[in-house]
């Protein structure tokens, strides 16, 4: 599998469990961008954000375009 490839299942991954989280419990303004150590979604946001950051990345590598 590829990077891309990889990198796309982990956001995949990473939604799904979002859902499920906030369908059980419900998500705060302060869970979701202050969420303590510990908790599912601490860092979730800033993950999510790097990964998308990289697969743009590739995007530009792949057409051969910059950002």
């Amino acid at each position: 599998m590829s990077n891309k490839q990889e990198l796309i299942k982990e956001m995949l991954e990473m939604q799904k469990m979002f859902m499920e989280y906030e369908h059980t419990n419900g998500v705060s303004p302060e869970e979701y961008y202050l969420a303590p150590e510990g908790h599912p979604l601490h860092q979730y946001r800033q993950k999510y954000r790097d990964i998308a950051m990289q697969l743009v990345d590739i995007a530009h590598a792949e057409k051969g375009s910059h950002r």
